[in-house]
């Protein structure tokens, strides 16, 4: 059956700007995802930009084709700065506009705008370019969770490419464009309109993915502080302890108290309180490694999970308390002294869990907080029954903390 052009072209056109509009309306439902937003201006222009090179230049003018092509240019700018936005990253507005700026500016030159090789040559570069950049930019997404990844950086070379044929297949089959090759352009309009649609499910699911993947994260993390709530402990917490012990491999918990946080709170109000607790949150993030997991179990309590063994990990927490001792003197413009007390403890084996980590864990932080604080203790009796235990001096402690604490004015004499 014959395809008619004009209605292939038409129904087009009015698809990818309705489609445009669909895109805008869920960038209104949910502003999380700005790249949406740039998205749906670029299906909107892409549309508008093919009907204008549609049109004859006896409708328009001679120079509306040149336009149309700039238009496309722009339009492939904004796919690309829309994946920048899309992963965080800053738009470059020079660059999105560069390829149609200097497009209008070659072609405004007599000597090169009668040149078809020139054309052809300048519109492939602008499009490399910009597909290039697209792709390299979805590409950074590497989770493995995003199923759509693969598929968004087929749709940054097929933008390129299908945006392009109206171009190409002008400048490199004039006869075509001239009703020999009307086949070619049909099929051109059915691919078109079929494109549209499916590019359009991409980026609509890859914003969904990351809207969800953003309210995941906001359910996952603490406000204050920004650090995993308990709920996004446990749960990467978990898988660590299970891919350590498939390997046989040790894994650490460490547990955190602030020390004498209630008189800190009491003494200096309650916004000096947080304070603290960010600066804490603060050190343990940058003094820490990047594959342990950070996380705040509640109120001045904070609890990490390092894939190390024991003895690293007492010299870990060492260097957290050390940096904390020191950052916590004055806070806010106050001199506070904060200090905190840390209780370390090593998986038993195969058959432990997180609970049973961090119970142990609490034991050996009793100790630090019965002992003295500001300091670390390890629970190295493993094998006992999860009670609390003090006998016998903490290991790693700071014996003059209880001393500074009270002169320093944080706790009472009988602390």
């Amino acid at each position: 059956m014959p395809l008619d052009l004009p209605t292939l072209f038409v129904v087009s056109i009015c698809v990818t700007a309705l489609l445009g509009l669909f895109l805008v309306m869920l960038w209104l439902q949910d502003r999380s995802v700005r790249a949406l937003g740039w998205w749906a201006l670029a299906y909107l222009i892409g549309g508008f930009s093919v009907a204008l090179w549609l049109l004859q230049p006896a409708v328009i003018g001679p120079w509306s084709q040149d336009l149309a092509s700039a238009m496309l240019f722009l339009c492939c700018g904004m796919i690309w700065n829309g994946a920048r936005m899309f992963h965080g990253r800053a738009m470059l507005g020079l660059a999105m506009a560069g390829g149609a700026i200097i497009w209008l500016a070659v072609t405004r030159n007599p000597d090169v705008a009668g040149s078809e090789q020139v054309r052809i040559v300048l519109s492939s570069i602008i499009i490399a370019i910009y597909v290039s950049l697209t792709a390299i930019e979805l590409k950074r997404e590497r989770r493995a969770e995003r199923s759509t990844h693969r598929h968004a950086v087929l749709l940054a070379a097929l933008h390129g490419v299908v945006f392009l044929s109206p171009i190409m297949v002008q400048y490199a089959f004039p006869r075509a464009a001239q009703g020999f090759g009307e086949g070619v352009f049909a099929l051109f309009a059915l691919l078109t309109l079929l494109y549209v649609v499916g590019t359009a499910f991409i980026v609509v699911v890859m914003a969904k993915e990351q809207s969800l993947t953003l309210h995941r994260t906001a359910a996952l993390t603490d406000a204050l502080t920004g650090l995993f709530n308990r709920r996004g402990f446990f749960e990467h917490a978990q898988k660590l302890l299970d891919s350590r012990l498939r390997k046989d491999k040790p894994v650490s918990v460490l547990m955190f108290d602030l020390d004498h946080f209630k008189s800190i709170n009491d003494r200096f109000g309650h916004d000096t309180g947080d304070d603290a607790l960010r600066l804490f949150a603060s050190t343990i993030t940058t003094t820490m490694r990047s594959e342990d997991i950070l996380g705040r179990l509640g109120g001045e309590e904070f609890v990490a999970i390092l894939p190390a063994g024991l003895d690293d990990a007492i010299g870990i927490a060492q260097r957290v308390r050390l940096a904390f001792e020191l950052a916590g003197r004055n806070i806010a413009g106050r001199q506070i002294n904060a200090t905190v007390s840390v209780g370390a403890t090593l998986s038993p084996g195969r058959d432990c869990t997180i609970p049973q980590l961090l119970s142990r864990a609490d034991r050996a932080l009793y100790r630090a907080k019965s002992g003295g604080r500001n300091c670390v203790v390890a629970d190295s009796d493993i094998g006992e029954p999860q009670l609390p235990h003090v006998e016998g001096p903490p290991l790693h402690c700071n014996e003059s903390a209880s001393r500074h604490a009270v002169e320093s004015g944080i706790a009472p004499a009988s602390a």
